[in-house]
């Protein structure tokens, strides 16, 4: 009775029913069919068909509970379905079905009941849809979302949570947890600046680092970071924005890195280093007291000595000359050892020349050989045309006559040095700007050294002649010298092999104007008694300076400080002021510009233990380098005297040969 009324109603209009049923038989996508009162099925389009397998006479008149699992039909779910429809008006749901090979499918299921114009339920339509692939792609997405979400979870090194625009916190990890000290349900909701300490939300930070993040695409900083209990933490702390697929910004992720014991761990490490340093620096002094102290105490007791035969010779009327001789010169071997020291420290003073190496070679030759005694041959191997070098020739002689001493230290039992030179061109990544250089050389046939002393033999203080015989500063003074030129020091050594050592110095440009004459008033003759202003803080090496200035002649007021001196000037007429560079409170430099500014017709004469003064410092000034003697220091005043005289040009810093 109800197949039959149902049919009536699909055949109730032969024109419509055929628009109709085109139409539904045409959909392939959707299973569109009726069922009876009972649920058997009274008609069956291609979309059914594809979905469930059974072609129509396959299927009609059959219960439509067979596309239900096992499992459904135990819970009769088929007839509430279709009770629902019945009840309610419709019924929607989704879950596996069963197809005719007994394979299943993910189907979105609705069941309408089919009524009369009287209201007479006749039957019902059941619209299926396969969303097999559908669910799997979801599946695959909640799979995806929850492994990450496992992910994120189960992290305990990184806090890693979500933000909202406004920095409230919406989600937290284990490493949150276990890092910050806040459970889940006791932070969601707070806004994230809680974390920083008071001095940066007085500071706004958490607003500038969301607003970072929200303009530049990312925040990163390391700063110091609060945990529930008030401790701190020294943290890294990254936060990117996270937008949806539109580009619309919902949100922050923020990921924090507890680097507390990195941090601890590298202050532990700087500390160390530090205290690594320091030891250095003690064993750099220790090295310096146990070698230059040893070699200042033999020049000292020299002096001594000789200064207290003297005395005692003096008083019976002896012949004193030779005890001043040597005390003399064990101080200038003072001198040079100093000079030794300030070339390593590159507090001495350069003055670049022209140079023809060869011409300074045979200069020194006597020199050199009357230094490192008979047992020693020195030849020499100089190409006859070799470029001018730009450097300063007294430390240029001193760094020779240093490889020298220790060429003939690495040889006791006599051997031969070879001084040699050749044209080098440097290319980049060689140590000295590219260029042409000339390398002058120094060969050995002595005992050489092993790759350990190799490496360190132009370390300060370092020597390999024991205590007493050496103080470590000779190599370390070339290589100082070579660098302020522009050049290098190369070593190269074999044990039993013998030493070259090459001092790499930039070639003088070939059109480079010849060297100034500069006019010579060393010779200058002062033949008036002069009112000399002598300044030094150093009691003794004032005492001195007006003993030389007296003994000529001249009259010497006496100042221990630049104050001081300014106000003998205010009282009393002065031809010259001689005063030392440091000095407390005012120093040289600063008096000589106050005396300009006042006396403007006094000269100044500078004096300084070492010749590193500030750029620009005394550049107008005659300067005079420690230690001196009475002539250079009388050289000294009548210069000043001549250019204060005549106009003329402030001649430069003396070095030590020009002073000798």
């Amino acid at each position: 009775m109800a197949i039959s009324a149902a049919s009536d109603i699909i055949a109730s209009d032969g024109t419509g029913r055929n628009r109709f049923e085109l139409l539904v038989q045409s959909v392939t996508d959707y299973a569109i069919y009726m069922l009876d009162v009972g649920g058997h099925v009274v008609s069956w389009n291609a979309g059914a068909e594809r979905f469930k397998g059974y072609r129509e006479d396959e299927i009609i008149g059959q219960h439509f509970s067979r596309f239900y699992t096992d499992e459904d039909r135990a819970t009769n779910l088929p007839a509430r379905a279709l009770r629902t429809a019945e009840e309610e008006g419709r019924f929607e749901a989704e879950g596996w079905r069963v197809r005719q090979d007994g394979t299943r499918f993910w189907a979105n299921v609705v069941i309408d009941p089919v009524r009369l114009p009287d209201g007479t339920l006749v039957g019902f339509a059941k619209v299926t849809r396969d969303l097999t692939e559908k669910r799997a792609a979801e599946d695959a997405l909640r799979r995806s979302e929850e492994r990450f979400r496992l992910l994120v979870q189960n992290v305990t090194d990184y806090a890693i949570y979500m933000l909202d625009l406004d920095g409230h916190v919406v989600s937290w990890n284990a490493g949150a947890e276990r890092f910050k000290g806040y459970r889940q349900d006791e932070i969601i909701g707070q806004h994230f600046s809680r974390f920083y300490t008071d001095e940066e939300r007085a500071a706004e930070i958490p607003r500038k680092a969301l607003e970072r993040a929200r303009t530049k695409g990312r925040f990163e900083a390391e700063g110091w970071r609060v945990r529930k209990d008030g401790g701190r933490f020294w943290a890294n702390v990254v936060i990117d924005p996270i937008r949806d697929p539109s580009g619309r910004l919902i949100g922050f992720a923020k990921v924090t890195r507890d680097l507390t014991e990195r941090r601890q761990s590298q202050l532990a490490l700087e500390q160390a280093q530090e205290a690594f340093f320091q030891a250095q620096k003690m064993e750099a002094i220790g090295k310096l007291t146990g070698g230059v102290a040893h070699d200042f105490n033999n020049l000292l007791a020299a002096i001594i000595g000789s200064l207290d035969l003297a005395r005692r010779k003096l008083a019976d009327g002896g012949d004193i000359g030779r005890f001043i001789d040597n005390a003399m010169k064990a101080a200038e071997r003072g001198a040079t050892l100093t000079q030794r020291m300030l070339a390593f420290a590159r507090k001495q003073e350069l003055k670049l020349e022209t140079v023809d190496s060869a011409a300074l070679v045979r200069g020194m030759a006597e020199l050199v050989q009357r230094t490192i005694g008979g047992g020693v041959r020195i030849d020499t191997q100089f190409p006859l045309v070799l470029r001018r070098v730009r450097a300063d020739p007294a430390q240029l002689e001193l760094a020779l006559l240093n490889l020298a001493v220790n060429a003939r230290d690495a040889m006791p039992e006599g051997g031969r040095i070879v001084i040699a030179a050749r044209e080098e061109q440097a290319g980049p990544g060689e140590g000295v700007r590219p260029g042409r250089y000339i390398c002058l050389s120094l060969t050995d046939n002595g005992e050489g050294m092993d790759p350990a002393t190799l490496a360190r033999a132009t370390e300060p203080f370092y020597t390999t002649k024991g205590v007493g015989k050496g103080t470590g500063l000779g190599l370390s003074m070339v290589h100082g010298f070579a660098e302020q030129c522009g050049g290098k020091l190369v070593l190269d050594s074999q044990p039993g092999g013998g030493t070259t050592a090459d001092i790499w110095l930039p070639a003088a440009d070939d059109e480079a104007p010849p060297e100034v004459e500069r006019p010579d008033h060393g010779d200058c003759a002062i033949t008036d008694r002069l009112v000399v202003l002598a300044v030094d803080d150093d009691a003794l090496v004032l005492t001195n300076t007006a003993a030389m200035l007296e003994d000529a002649g001249h009259c010497v007021l006496q100042a221990g400080s630049g104050r001081v001196a300014l106000q003998m000037l205010s009282e009393n007429r002065v031809d010259v002021v001689v005063t030392d560079f440091a000095m407390p409170d005012m120093n040289g430099a600063q008096l000589a510009e106050a005396v300009q500014a006042g006396w403007a017709g006094v000269p100044v004469v500078l004096i300084s233990g070492y010749a590193e003064l500030p750029d620009g410092t005394g550049d107008d000034l005659q300067r005079l380098a420690k230690p001196f003697r009475q002539d250079q220091l009388l050289r000294s005043v009548a210069q000043a005297i001549a250019v204060r005289a005549q106009g003329a040009e402030v001649l430069p810093f003396p070095t030590r040969k020009q002073q000798g």
